[in-house]
This record gives structure tokens, sequence and C-alpha cells, in this order.
């Protein structure tokens, strides 16, 4: 009976925790930064593509000036759409030399999330679309590549990941983009999929089977899970599970110093996309790598299209001329919502919010990988204004 009654007094004090938890939250310390996030791939106004990463600066209490938190619907550059399919554009590209030299001067940072852009199917159905289109708005710009090289100049921070020079961004541009920071997109992306069954996976591009089938006979002989590679001329390259892969979830694999400095796991899975680069190892470091669990058959059928069997997942340049990152992945989309950001400590309780048995779930690594690791950076770079 005595056990009873004290589980009972408990169960308020349980209740509680997320009031006090949001209480805390609220009265954290805030902290000016000033990130300019570059998202030109926003189908609404949740802002999927910079989500993780304004969910960490309103959790931790970063603000664009000495009062105001980051609105993930507003605070950012590229597409905004509005009601009744209109939308806006506030890219870099309206900037002038003397705007973008300027913005270098007052942003801490810059984010690039996301250049591959809107496309006229997914935008007027208002849905996701399996099929290409027509493009509205995505590449990168001449206007982004001068105002990175502006904040290169300024010795400033630059974090990019996937598709920044990626489809649709030109060639002039890309290559502009890798003289600048000493890497090379070799033309691949990749996915995994749970299923590569076209009556079970309705989520598989329809393009992505429609390039294949055009280079090989009509077939698709594909059934179970996988990955898939697509280079920039639209080839298609698949990788089944048992025929070619002996664990089809890729995994990214870190050694010392990202664990170390980052707090990032030794093994993570990531099943998204990611690209295939070179970078130059005399100038960048990598700090993490990935790793596909390939058999002989698998092994053979990478070879065949010079398609490396492991390549860098981040790439750091940490020195007194300037810093710079590159995530391989769409590390900042992530299927969290921004709810759980007004809550301090949230974190010790992330194992509720995601089934690691799941091998398709994304939410564990926003908990396990991406939060820990910007959390480090964002830290660092705050300490550095002081």
């Amino acid at each position: 009976m005595k056990k009873r009654h004290i589980l009972l007094l408990f169960i308020p004090v349980i209740l509680s925790f997320p009031l006090w938890m949001w209480a805390a939250w609220c009265f954290s310390p805030k902290t000016k930064l000033v990130v300019a996030i570059v998202d030109k791939t926003v189908l609404d106004r949740g802002g999927q593509e910079h989500i993780s990463l304004t969910w960490l600066l309103n959790n931790l209490r970063y603000t664009k000036n000495n009062t105001e938190r980051y609105r993930i619907s507003d605070d950012y550059f590229g597409f905004f759409p509005k009601d009744h399919q209109k939308y806006r554009i506030k890219g870099l590209e309206r900037f002038s030399s003397e705007q973008l030299n300027q913005l270098s001067n007052d942003a801490d940072m810059a984010y690039f999330t996301d250049t591959y852009g809107i496309y006229k199917n997914e935008w007027y159905s208002q849905k996701g679309s399996t099929e290409r289109s027509g493009i509205l708005y995505g590449g990168m710009s001449a206007q982004d590549v001068e105002f990175l090289a502006d904040m290169k100049a300024r010795h400033k921070l630059i974090i990019t990941e996937f598709n920044t020079i990626g489809s649709p961004t030109n060639a002039d541009n890309r290559n502009k983009f890798e003289k600048l920071f000493a890497m090379h997109w070799t033309g691949w992306t990749a996915r995994y999929f749970d299923s590569f069954d076209t009556i079970k996976n309705k989520e598989l591009p329809r393009w992505l089977i429609n390039d294949y089938k055009r280079d090989h006979a009509s077939r698709w002989p594909f059934h179970k899970a996988g990955l898939a590679f697509v280079n920039n001329d639209d080839q298609v390259v698949v990788l089944e599970d048992s025929t070619h892969l002996t664990d089809p979830v890729p995994h990214i694999i870190t050694l010392g110093y990202g664990q170390k400095k980052l707090s990032l796991p030794a093994k993570m899975k990531y099943p998204f996309w990611f690209d295939v680069i070179a970078p130059d190892l005399s100038v960048n470091h990598a700090i993490s790598r990935f790793d596909i669990s390939l058999n002989p058959a698998g092994a053979a059928e990478l070879k065949k299209y010079n398609i490396p069997s492991t390549f860098p997942a981040i790439i750091m340049h940490k020195g007194k001329d300037y810093q710079f990152y590159y995530f391989s992945g769409d590390f900042c989309d992530n299927p969290i919502g921004m709810t759980t950001s007004y809550f301090k400590g949230v974190g010790a309780f992330r194992w509720l919010f995601y089934d690691s048995d799941d091998p398709a779930e994304r939410k564990s690594f926003f908990w396990t990988f991406y939060r820990p690791m910007m959390t480090q950076i964002l830290a660092e770079q705050a300490a550095g204004k002081k």
C-alpha cells in the first residue's frame, strides 16, 4: 500500500516534466548568431530542407539579432511558398555585389541546405511527385558563388551539403565552387530504398525506373531493398540486397577527430540521399566516410561504372584562412517537428522519438548524429565571436 502511495506522489512530478523543460528553455540565455541560410527547395512553410538547423538554433537559443529567434518560414534565402499556388523568390540572385559583400560582413556563418529547387509538377500538384518536369527555381547561382567567395575571404564559417552543386546547377557555377573549396563532385548521387518492388513501393521515382529500363531492354528486375546510384547523365546503377549487398543500408563511419571533437558516433546508418565526392585531401580533412556492404558482385558492378566503394561523408577545412564543411548527405532534411525544440534537455528523451529497428527511419540520424555535431559546431562559432 505504501509503495502505491509513493508511486502516486511521483506521477504529478513526471507529468510536470514538460512544463519545467519548457520553462527552462524560456529562461535560458540568448546568444546572437547571424546565420545566412539558403534553401531553394521549400514546398511548404514547414521548411523541411532546413528544419534541422532551425530546430537547433531555436532549441539552443541562438537569435538572429539580440532578441528575435529564427522562424522556419521566414529566415532563409530562397523559395517562399504562398497560398493558392503562388510563391515569392527571395534568393541571393536579387543582390548586387555590394549587397553580397555587406551580407558577408554581417553574417557569422552561411549554411546552404539545398539548391535542388522547385519543379512545376510538384508545385502545382502541391505534393511530392515521382516524375520530373520543368524547373521553377533552383540551382546554385553566380550570386551564391560570389557570396561564398566573400565569406571565405572574410574567414567566415561555411557549411554546405548534398545537392548544393548537383543538378540543376550549371557547370560553370559548379566548377567555381569546386575550385573555391578544393573538392569535386563525381556526378553520382545515391539513395537507399527499403523496397524496389514497384507494386509495394509507390514512392519509387518513376524517372529512376524509366531511366534504368531505357538502358536495360525495358527490364526492372528488382524487388528487394538496396541502393540506387544516379549520375548527371541519367544513368542508373542498382545494387540489390543479397544480389550485390550483404547489408542494403549504407553507414557513415567516423574515426577519431569526429568522435572526439564533434561527438559523432563511430557508425551511423544513413537511408537517404547522398552524393559521391572526391575532395583534395591536401586541403580538406575527411572526418567521416560512407561504407557500403558489397559482396563480390556488388564490387564488380560499381567498378564497371567507376563508382568508388567508399567516399567521404563529411569533409572539413579548418584554418586561419577559412572554415568549411561539406556534408555529402541531405543532413538537414529530417522528419522532425519544431515543437520539441521548445524544451530544454529534450535530447535526454530522444529514444522516445524513433524506432531504431526500422532501417528506413531517419529520425535517429537527427538525434544521434546531426544534433550533437551541429551543437558543437554552433557552440564553437558562437564562442569565437567573443
